[in-house]
């Protein structure tokens, strides 16, 4: 299931959201301000962000910027500002969707649905790396018109990175986003299935795509 960082200064609110995010099946985490919002963007990678504008440190806007700046993430943003200039500024900003307090949970909840539409129509996303192309709805794996076969975790593997290609995953992120830590994170797990996808995608000698970054994680990226 989709998951959905929640960057909220308000603990009431923020907690409302969680829980009933949560009941609807998505994975939520939550920041109570700009910066740590931003550093949980980047170590966690969520699906969707839902930005409040008033934060204590960095303001929503802002965020929201720095946020575009780093991936495509669809952002919703949530506040009592409601003046034409102030939801102007947001999806200027970079804010895909703005909804102002008070408000249902039930619309904010059709408005994350919408978002997660518009970001990927059933059945035609496309995610290409260089001569890699996935097709999510399928599963179906092509690499220079040949077909490579792949066990699921396989395939959740590559498709976790190809959907941030170019960007560093930790190991951590990894085994969140593919094995819910449902394995020691010493263990060589990402290792040995980063072994396995390489030799299914380079069978026939070509170019690696996933390249290891010491100390840190794996990146999917066409040279």
């Amino acid at each position: 299931m989709a998951r959905i960082l929640v960057i909220e200064d308000e603990p009431d609110i923020a907690d409302f959201l969680r829980r009933g995010l949560i009941y609807k099946g998505y994975t939520v985490d939550v920041a109570y301000d700009g910066q740590t919002g931003l550093d949980l963007a980047r170590d966690l990678v969520p699906d969707l962000v839902i930005l409040d504008v008033m934060l204590p440190d960095i303001d929503g806007i802002e965020v929201a910027r720095r946020l575009r700046a780093a991936s495509p993430v669809p952002i919703i943003m949530v506040t009592a500002r409601d003046a034409v200039p102030d939801r102007v500024a947001g999806l200027d900003a970079g804010a895909d969707d703005y909804v102002t307090k008070p408000f249902a949970f039930d619309e904010l909840l059709a408005r994350v649905r919408a978002a997660f539409r518009r970001q990927a129509p059933a059945g035609q996303e496309v995610i290409k790396v260089g001569d890699l192309i996935i097709r999510p709805s399928s599963r179906e794996v092509t690499r220079g018109g040949r077909k490579i076969e792949l066990t699921t975790r396989e395939y959740e593997l590559l498709e976790l990175l190809a959907r941030h290609q170019g960007q560093v995953l930790t190991k951590e992120t990894i085994f969140s986003r593919v094995w819910g830590y449902d394995v020691m994170l010493e263990s060589d797990a990402i290792k040995v299935y980063v072994r396995y996808l390489r030799r299914k995608l380079n069978a026939d000698g070509e170019p690696d795509l996933i390249h290891s970054v010491r100390g840190i994680g794996y990146m999917l990226k066409a040279e």
